[in-house]
């Protein structure tokens, strides 16, 4: 299967509206360049430049609720999510509020076979069985109507932390904190549910130091900023934008581990995925730690790994990262089977006389696992660059979908157009512009796969179906060099809306190899230069054309293996090159 094709498009960059220092080297100018940063200001990252907690609403009026159960005594239970982002919320908000002296704290996550996503009405009665004083939301709660309706029908009030869009109704919860909400003047729109959580412990510290409740209750006061580890752990795994904000948090908490001040559960983590510590970067974050966290969402209970972010107990903390990163092995596998199955499946689309690939791809298979639909849907995306919705079977003859979406089109406004459209056909969703969730009756497949296909078409053309790759150039001969690559790593945090460098050029092939079945390692001799360089490209051996020289999109990265450090580059898209 050949991969559709992509453009290239070279960031433009003019020196003249810079006022970066002189001495920053040429290519790291250009890169800030492109993406935005003109000044020195702009690349400062302390803590001193986060976006004041008073304007994110609804934070002051949590912090004086959470104040009132605190005070009494009572419990709070937090509810959290089934991922990243989800356990890391849990897990911080547990921490927090201990800190901030709540002696009755808990949680619960929803096991995503038995009761699937949010505060659903099945979760709240697991909950009132502990007899919460309030449910505290992180990372869901937005789109839980009949949840929260459910909880203060018994009694319990409900306090949402969310950063999803929310729908037309609100839950009616005793507060609701969520830069989304359409009357929220918080500037950074782009939180991820563990930063949400993290400016209401924001927020409810600043309430009891004006209480003077920490000298009263001889406590001292919480240093928040020790809870930044898992607010870049989280803000990276969640693909939210780095804008100015995020990058602070995850800036600082990179910070805080690379120095041995995080939490010994990410420690663990960093350890079983063979990372270095002292060298870790926001890229390992999402490629290393976080999948392994995940695995135990997707595959078992994502408990594990809330206990492994709350552990204190180093060993203890090994123990589970070691049974996180088995799960993260069985969940590769799974993966593995899932994408080649569905590969054979889409070429025998292909095949067929005059057929064409719907726009928005719909993929089932009732032997496939819902944990893992997501990552499926996402690697059938790459190929085709088009929207995608991977179903998996789950109780009582409904299916779950896992949907990725291109630029150019809004998934969750495009659920609820087909969902307007066709009344009681999708039973529920939620989700953002590029990532969505819903569950359908299995018998609906097909009909929902064809609306899905329509609706699609009403909003993307040809044109939005060629894979955009943003490129910051050429590198010359002299700048492959592992001093450039180090700089690259460490200037900034890369991720989502503030990508990692990428650059294009043409090489000649030396030799190439299969390492680990799906991968290609390559020995490549860049156009112009006199000394080859180690390349590897994941997940591409059936799509290596058959060539001596190819044309590349690549990020420049370091390969460090047994104590050696080495220039190498990642391949993300190759292409023939022309003669």
């Amino acid at each position: 299967m050949n991969l559709l094709s992509v453009k290239i498009i070279r960031s433009a960059f003019d020196e003249s509206e810079s006022t970066l220092p002189e001495d920053m080297h040429p290519v790291l100018k250009r890169v800030f360049a492109a993406r935005g940063i003109t000044s020195e200001s702009e690349l400062a990252l302390g803590l001193d430049r986060l976006l004041p907690v008073n304007m994110l609403s609804g934070a002051d009026a949590a912090a004086v609720l959470l104040h009132q159960v605190i005070a009494a005594g009572g419990s709070i239970l937090i509810v959290g999510d089934f991922d990243t982002d989800g356990a890391t919320s849990c897990a911080l908000a547990v921490r927090a509020l201990k800190m901030m002296g709540a002696k009755r704290v808990g949680y619960l996550v929803p096991n995503r076979f038995g009761f699937g996503y949010g505060l659903s009405p099945a979760i709240v009665a697991e909950a009132l069985k502990q007899n919460p004083d309030l449910l505290v939301t992180v990372d869901n709660g937005i789109s839980s109507i009949e949840g929260v309706a459910a909880a203060v029908a018994a009694g319990v009030p409900v306090l949402v932390t969310d950063h999803h869009l929310p729908g037309d109704e609100l839950p009616a919860a005793a507060v609701v904190v969520n830069p989304q909400l359409p009357d929220d003047r918080f500037p950074s729109k782009n939180l991820a549910g563990v930063g949400v959580i993290f400016y209401v412990m924001l927020a409810l510290r600043a309430h009891l130091r004006s209480l003077d409740w920490f000298s009263q209750n001889s406590l001292p006061e919480p240093n928040l900023a020790e809870l930044l580890d898992l607010v870049a752990l989280g803000t990276v795994a969640d693909v939210v934008p780095l804008d100015h904000n995020n990058r602070i948090m995850v800036h600082q908490g990179l910070q805080r581990i690379r120095a041995g001040r995080g939490c010994v559960g990410i420690t663990a983590l960093i350890e079983v995925a063979k990372r270095s510590r002292s060298q870790l970067a926001a890229t390992d974050l999402g490629f290393a730690v976080a999948p392994r966290l995940n695995a135990a969402g997707r595959l078992d209970d994502m408990s594990l790994g809330i206990e492994c972010l709350l552990t204190d107990n180093p060993q203890a903390a090994r123990t589970m990262a070691r049974q996180l990163d088995e799960l993260n092995h069985s969940r590769r596998h799974i993966e593995g089977e899932m994408v080649d199955q569905a590969m054979a499946g889409l070429s025998d689309i292909l095949e067929q006389e005059e057929s064409e690939l719907p726009i928005g791809l719909c993929i089932y298979r009732p032997e496939w696992h819902q944990g893992v639909v997501g990552i499926l849907a996402s690697r059938i995306r790459e190929h085709f660059h088009r929207p995608v919705i991977g179903f998996a079977p789950a109780q009582d003859g409904l299916i779950k979908g896992s949907a990725r979406s291109v630029p150019g089109l809004h998934l969750r406004d495009l659920l609820a157009e087909i969902d307007l459209k066709y009344p009681g056909m999708i039973v529920r969703f939620g989700g953002h512009a590029m990532a969505a969730g819903l569950t359908l009756h299995e018998d609906q497949f097909e009909r929902f796969s064809q609306a899905f296909d329509r609706e699609t078409q009403r909003h993307l053309g040809a044109a939005d179906l060629f894979g955009i790759i943003h490129s910051d150039g050429v590198l010359k001969p002299e700048e492959f060099t592992l001093e450039l690559a180090e700089l690259l790593r460490r200037a900034s945090p890369w991720g989502q809306g503030f990508l990692e460098p990428r650059f294009d050029g043409e090489f000649s092939i030396q030799k190439r190899q299969i390492v680990g079945k799906r991968h290609l390692k390559l020995e490549l001799l860049p156009e112009g230069a006199a000394d080859s360089i180690i390349a590897i490209a994941f997940n591409q051996t059936e799509m290596f054309p058959d060539c001596d020289k190819i044309y590349l999109t690549y990020r420049l990265d370091i390969n460090r293996f047994r104590g050696a450090s080495t220039v190498q580059l990642v391949v993300e898209n190759i292409q023939v090159a022309d003669d």
